[in-house]
């Protein structure tokens, strides 16, 4: 959370999928604290308050390293819209989160090792 809202530069992919864990963590905690409820009558889920919580509170930090990420891959942070596209779209972003760090400086900045 140091860098919650920064955008700019290059995260090495340890720096990423900490942050990740970190996240699945948390929210996994919160979902045991406030867990979620099905209504019986309506089938309707009632997801818990802390997990909301947790959601809202990550939701920009957790853009922001995948940017800084895909930085470090030599993409731009606009290659997140691929979300957009669902199942295909996480794929694509998976495997370029997961590739290799473009070596030496890039548009983006000097190498973060």
């Amino acid at each position: 959370f140091k860098k919650y809202a920064d955008f700019r530069g290059r995260a090495r992919r340890s720096e990423y999928w900490f942050a990740y864990l970190f996240s699945v963590l948390v929210s996994y905690a919160a979902s045991v604290v406030t867990p979620s409820r099905v209504d019986p009558v309506t089938g309707n889920t009632n997801v818990g308050t802390a997990t909301i919580i947790w959601s809202l509170v990550v939701i920009v930090p957790g853009f922001a390293v995948a940017t800084r990420r895909l930085h470090d891959t030599g993409r731009s942070g606009k290659t997140l819209l691929w979300l957009l596209l669902p199942f295909v779209g996480a794929i694509i972003v998976l495997v370029y989160l997961v590739g290799d760090s473009q070596p030496g400086p890039n548009q983006y900045g000097d190498p973060v090792k």
